[in-house]
C-alpha cells in the first residue's frame, strides 16, 4: 500500500542519515586519534593510518556494546540500600537481659555495651527505638501497665528512646505486629517519620531478622545463647556485640 511504501522510504531515509552521521563521527574519531602522530608526508604516516583505521571502525561498536551490557547489568542489580536514619532495637536479649515475662523494673539489667551502642547511634544523628514482642500480656502473665513500667526503666537507663512499639498478642493470634511480622518495624518507622528501608533492626533471634526483612529494613543479628545456629547462618549480617552492630550501621 501507499502507506507501507511511504513508511519504507522514511525508514530508508532515516537509515541513510544514520549511516552518514556514523561515518562522519567515525572519521572525526579517526582524525582525533591521528592528530598526535606523524603528519602527511612523514615516512610513518601511511603505516599509522593503516593501524588506526581498523580500530577506529571497531572501537565505537565495542563501546556501544559495553554500554548496553552495563545498562542490562544495572537493570538487574540490587538497589543500593538507603542511608540509615533510625536504629530499632529488640528489647529482651538485646538491650536488656532476658527475664521471661518480666513485669518488675527492678529486674531490668542492661546487656553489655547497650548504653554505649545507643549513645553512639544517637551521637551519629540516628533516631533510636525499641520493637518488642510481649506475649506475656496475651498469656495473662503480666499486664500492659507492668510492661510499660519495665519499658520506662529501660528508657531511664538508656537515656530515652525516640519510640517504643510492643506487641501484646500471642503466637496464635495471627496479628500483623508480632515479629516476625513487619508491623512493629513499620509502625516504629512511621512514628519516626522515616521509610522502613531507612531503618536498621538489631536483635538476637531469627524473628527479629525476619521482621526487618518483611518490612524492607536492614537486619543485624547479635547472637546470644538462645540464638539457633540456623538463624546465625541465614542472617544477612551478624555482629558479635551491640557496639559492633551499631558500627556496621554507621559504616
Amino acid at each position: 500500500t501507499a502507506r507501507a511504501a511511504g513508511a519504507a522510504r522514511a525508514a530508508g531515509a532515516a537509515a541513510g542519515v544514520g549511516a552518514l552521521a556514523w561515518a562522519g563521527l567515525t572519521a572525526r574519531f579517526l582524525a582525533i586519534r591521528l592528530g598526535p602522530g606523524p603528519r602527511p608526508g612523514h615516512p610513518e604516516f601511511r603505516a599509522e593510518v593503516r593501524r588506526m583505521v581498523p580500530t577506529s571502525l571497531t572501537i565505537p561498536f565495542a563501546a556501544v556494546r559495553h554500554r548496553i551490557d552495563g545498562w542490562r547489568r544495572h537493570r538487574g542489580a540490587t538497589p543500593w540500600p538507603p542511608t540509615p536514619r533510625a536504629v530499632l532495637f529488640d528489647r529482651d536479649g538485646t538491650l536488656v537481659r532476658d527475664v521471661p515475662y518480666n513485669g518488675d523494673p527492678a529486674k531490668v539489667e542492661l546487656m553489655p555495651g547497650a548504653r554505649e551502642a545507643v549513645d553512639r547511634a544517637r551521637a551519629a544523628g540516628l533516631a533510636v527505638g525499641v520493637v518488642s514482642n510481649q506475649s506475656g500480656i496475651a498469656r495473662g502473665l503480666l499486664d500492659e501497665a507492668a510492661v510499660r513500667s519495665v519499658n520506662a526503666r529501660v528508657d531511664e537507663l538508656l537515656g530515652g528512646m525516640d519510640t517504643w512499639r510492643y506487641c501484646p498478642h500471642g503466637p496464635e493470634d495471627g496479628c500483623g505486629c508480632r515479629k516476625p511480622e513487619p508491623g512493629l518495624v513499620t509502625g516504629a518507622a512511621a512514628d519516626l517519620g522515616v521509610d522502613p528501608r531507612e531503618c536498621v533492626v538489631i536483635g538476637d533471634i531469627g524473628a527479629d531478622v525476619e521482621a526487618a526483612l518483611a518490612a524492607r529494613a536492614r537486619p543485624v543479628l547479635v547472637p546470644t545463647p538462645v540464638t539457633r545456629p540456623e538463624e546465625v547462618r541465614d542472617a544477612p549480617c551478624v555482629a558479635p556485640d551491640l557496639l559492633t552492630a551499631v558500627g556496621e550501621v554507621l559504616r
